[in-house]
């Protein structure tokens, strides 16, 4: 290599840093090599350097999304099992993972069923895909997020918590059920699903059916706005089956139980 070749390559270097194009740092070399070799034209070069560009940004753009999502790791459709899914038709939960209008309408999505039948694993796993097709998510616990959004009120800034929920396509409000209004003053639900209301997304898991809400939202007139709002555009799905813990539970109880004496 001469020193002007050692000069210009250093210079470039120099500018891709500049310019904040790391991944075409790292591959220009590689790539003028291949096109030196082939006789590639100038544009067929540039287009290939700009390609690595742009798919390495996407992929740190989702993995960052991921990472501020919160959803849990391993959660997916991978790792789902349908079969034991009662009540829940495959195709559609992968629709439903795909995107789509209901995401693009700010529709909602609302699952249901009893303790340890994969709600959260099938929330998760639509989460993770929604991810991969660049929408932005929130999973988060109920209690949490209504936590957060206490602390907002009494700092005079829910209207601010509020709006930056507004980047997420879809926020996840996982174990509704779980959060009691004796336990703490959840008005702050009720404005979330409000602000939300026919803007963004918002999906739910639960095991217990509307008519228990009474015990999470402050009063009556307020649980049924707030059911009102979210059945309006919503899929609805139970899932019926049986629980993968006791599942679990009993095939171990049955490896563990000693042969009968003949």
């Amino acid at each position: 290599m001469t020193d002007t070749t050692m000069t210009d390559a250093a210079f470039l270097s120099s500018l891709l840093t500049e310019l904040r194009l790391p991944s075409i740092a790292r591959n220009w070399r590689r790539i003028a090599e291949i096109a030196d070799r082939d006789g590639w034209p100038a544009q067929k070069t540039i287009a290939a350097l700009m390609e690595i560009e742009v798919a390495e940004r996407t992929s740190r753009r989702i993995q960052r999304h991921r990472d501020q999502s919160e959803t849990p790791a391993g959660k997916t459709f991978a790792s789902f099992d349908f079969d034991a899914a009662s009540g829940v038709r495959k195709q559609q939960l992968l629709a439903i993972g795909s995107g789509g209008d209901w995401i693009r309408n700010g529709d909602n999505l609302l699952l249901f069923g009893k303790s340890g039948t994969g709600k959260s694993h099938a929330m998760a796993a639509i989460c993770h895909a929604l991810i991969d097709t660049g929408k932005r998510v929130l999973f988060t616990r109920t209690i949490d997020i209504v936590q957060r959004l206490q602390t907002a009120r009494r700092d005079l800034s829910l209207i601010d918590a509020l709006e930056k929920l507004d980047k997420f396509d879809l926020v996840v409000l996982d174990d509704l059920s779980y959060v009691r209004k004796d336990q703490a003053e959840t008005s702050v639900l009720f404005e979330l699903i409000a602000h939300r209301y026919e803007r963004h997304s918002i999906a739910i898991t639960a095991n217990q059916a509307f008519s228990a809400w009474n015990m999470v939202f402050p009063d009556a007139a307020m649980t049924a706005a707030a059911v009102d709002r979210l059945v309006h555009h919503a899929t609805i799905i139970e899932m019926n089956g049986e629980s993968y813990r006791e599942r679990s539970a009993a095939r171990r109880a049955e490896s563990e139980e000693p042969p009968s004496s003949a």
